[in-house]
């Protein structure tokens, strides 16, 4: 058996994401601290703290949103089982949701940041 045929039977057991609900609490976390990190680069409190800007602060939360959802959704796909068996089914059901949604307000923040920075383009004269 070859490596990749290992590693996607791994997948399908459960194992490349952990047992139980440690994949399920991962993506949660993940979305989790995507979703405040988006928070705070939209509504400004990263300039009152000096944490960084809020290009930066939206580029962040749409990484780790985007990483949230994928392990959310990797979660949902080798998961066995329904609801209430303790595969943490019901946590990346949550998670899904979560991590969209740092997706989406990270790319607000870092859009806001575009149009209030104006046109970048040299004048002439």
């Amino acid at each position: 058996m070859s490596t990749s045929a290992a590693t996607l039977m791994a997948a399908v057991e459960g194992g490349a994401i952990g047992d139980g609900r440690t994949g399920a609490n991962l993506a949660l976390a993940a979305g989790a601290l995507g979703l405040a990190t988006g928070w705070l680069a939209l509504t400004g409190a990263g300039r009152r703290i000096s944490t960084g800007n809020a290009r930066t602060g939206g580029l962040a939360a749409v990484t780790v949103g985007t990483i949230g959802t994928v392990l959310a959704v990797l979660h949902l796909a080798t998961a066995s089982g329904g609801p209430g068996t303790g595969n943490g089914l019901v946590g990346a059901v949550v998670a899904v949701p979560l991590g969209l949604a740092a997706v989406l307000i990270g790319r607000r923040a870092v859009t806001r940041c575009r149009r209030a920075d104006g046109p970048t383009e040299p004048t002439s004269g």
